[in-house]
Order: C-alpha cells, then structure tokens, then sequence
C-alpha cells in the first residue's frame, strides 16, 4: 500500500494521489510546478538539470513502462524537487533496462505523487500559469504554507547548484578545441561536441580571461536551470567574449548571448517543456520539429541588429538568434534531441563551419 499524498499549489488549489519514490523530510516537499508534453525520454527529462527547482508533471499518462538505464541519464544525479504522473507503470519492459524509475527516484532521493489528474493540473497551469506548489503527507495546512512560503525561479541563481565546480575534460573526438560553459550542460550536448572538438568543461562562474587563456577555436553556452537575469556573472562573462572566439548557445546559453547582446528576457506563463514544438527556420522557411525545456524568454524588441533566425510558430517566441559581426549564435530549443526529434541537429555542424573559417 502506498501512502495517501496530496498537491497543493499556491492558489490553494489541490490534487489528490500517492506517494512514489522517497518521502520527502516532514513529509513536504515544494518547488515550481511546470508540465511537459513528451511521450517518451521520462529518464532524460527527470536527470536535465535545467529542472532544478521545478516539480515535473508529465502529460503522458503512462510513465516508467520501459524502465532506466545509466545510458539515458543527462546528468549524475536528478535536480528536479519531485514529479507527478497519471500512473506509475507496476512493470518495466525493455531490453535495454537495468532497473525500475521508482526504485531510481528512491536511490537519489527524489519524491513524487501517482494517480493525480494530471489532464486537469495541466489545464489549471495553462489557465494560470507556473506557480509554486506543495505536495507530500503532511496536512493540507501545513501543504498550502509549504507553498505559499516557496519562492519559485523568479531571481533565483540556480545554475551555481548544477554547475561543475572544477574543469574537466569531456572527449577528444574533433580537430577544434572548445571550452564548454556548464550552466547546467546535459551529456547528450557534449557527446555531440566531442564529436567535433576536444571539449573542455568549466564552471559557470569561470571568468572570460580564464577561458581565453586556453585557446579555445569556440566557446559554447550551455542549457540550465532558472532565470537569465539572476547569472550577471555569466553574461558579463559571454559579453567579454563576443566578438573574440566563436559562440553557440543553446536554452540558457541563448538567453544569456541575447542579454550580453543588449536584450532582455521575460518569464513565459507556463514556459515551453516538450518534445513537439514547431518551430520556423527564417532562412529556409522549413518547419522544424523541436524539444524544448525552457520557462524564460528572449524579447525580440531589443535585439538590434541581431538577426532572429527562428521562431515558435506556437506563440512567436524568438528561439534563434545570430550576431554574424561577432561570430555567435543560439537557439532556445535543443537541437541534441534528449529526448526528442532529431530535427535541428545540423546546428553542431555549423558551429564546427563557423569554426572552420574563423580559425
């Protein structure tokens, strides 16, 4: 029998379910509640480290069917506060499998409710937005403090919790060398870049000088957790880089160029976590089927004379950009594709040509 356990979101609304995973501390555990939209790669979505902070809900009813396996994880460890599915699957069934999602989420600590409504959840946070939430064992009372009392993403640094805290060398799989900022990076992102460079990881807090004492041919700006706005250490950084090594950014990484660019960002209400999102390449007029993960923004007023090279056709949401006098460009989806379509995996391809005539 699993234990009765409840959500409750800042507004007071709650949803009933039980318990999975590790119980939380005093029986509460609290974060942002987002959704995402994909139908498989739950392994891939709990271990992005781009979700630190956040409690998952997953739309697709039927999560944990296939089980884990250490080849799909994105990072060491889990950085979500917890997640919320439909129904937990009793079996997993997969030759690749070597364990079960409950018994991970157990292993690294990670709470999580089953049996919620989650097709009403997601109405409600697409009807009023992301907000902070509450759920576990304890008493609705105790829940809805819990919820009220959590502070969100909003100017929270959340990168210093899911950056490397010393350099560490990915692959020697290229000609070119690059340095690789972790602002959250997930391993299917460096095993493309091995796959053109040696790539060097550092911290987030790495200054630009650091950086430009290796000699790097490209400098890449990873995906991460949380609001651009609170990492001005990083864009000082990407600001003292523009124009010296070739950029590429993706997710955090393009929010953190545009701002060093001179744009600004803004929250989405409930953000874009899926691995459907249509998106416009402005130079070919194809459509691209994207995976996104992402709760901020680029406003496009302010990018001067920045060219915007893609946009979501769902909402207009800038999702490319390129500084052609700078070398550098980024795109707000994920082209690695962990999980998701495979679409726009010929950006590390460019980068590498954009390498190749710089150098």
């Amino acid at each position: 029998m699993r234990d009765e356990g409840l959500l409750v979101l800042a507004d007071g609304t709650t949803f009933e379910g039980e318990m999975i995973g590790a119980l939380p501390p005093d029986g509460i555990a609290t974060g942002e509640v987002v959704f995402n939209t994909v139908l498989s790669g739950y392994q891939e979505v709990i271990t992005d480290p781009s979700y630190a902070g956040q409690i998952i809900t997953f739309t697709y009813p039927h999560i944990g069917n296939y089980g884990i396996t250490p080849l799909d994880a994105e990072s060491a460890r889990p950085f979500c506060r917890g997640i919320i599915v439909r129904d937990l699957a009793r079996r997993r069934s997969n030759w690749r499998s070597d364990g079960g999602l409950e018994e991970f989420l157990v292993r690294h600590g990670v709470s999580g409710l089953t049996g919620v409504d989650t097709r009403r959840l997601t109405r409600h946070i697409r009807e009023a937005g992301s907000m902070p939430a509450a759920f576990g064992t304890a008493h609705e009372t105790a829940l809805k403090a819990a919820a009220a009392a959590e502070p969100g993403t909003d100017g929270v640094d959340l990168v210093a919790t899911v950056t490397t805290s010393e350099p560490y060398r990915s692959g020697e799989g290229g000609p070119f060398r690059v340095v690789a900022y972790d602002f959250g990076i997930k391993r299917t992102i460096l095993r493309h870049l091995d796959g053109i460079a040696t790539v060097e990881v550092v911290p987030a807090s790495t200054p630009a000088a650091e950086v430009l004492e290796r000699r790097p041919h490209g400098i890449f700006l990873s995906n991460g957790p949380g609001d651009p706005a609170a990492v001005g250490y990083a864009i000082q950084s990407i600001r003292d880089l523009v124009g010296r090594v070739p950029l590429f950014g993706i997710c955090l990484g393009h929010q953190l160029l545009a701002t060093a660019l001179g744009a600004s960002t803004f929250k989405l209400p409930f953000g874009h976590h899926g691995g459907n999102h249509p998106v416009r390449r402005m130079v070919t007029g194809t459509v691209e089927i994207t995976s996104q993960n992402h709760n901020y923004a680029v406003v496009s007023e302010g990018l001067g004379n920045v060219e915007v090279t893609h946009v979501n056709l769902n909402d207009g949401v800038v999702e490319g950009i390129a500084a052609k006098e700078h070398a550098a460009f980024s795109v707000q989806y994920h082209p690695e594709a962990g999980p998701g379509p495979h679409d726009a995996r010929y950006l590390f391809a460019e980068f590498a040509e954009l390498m190749e005539r710089c150098h």
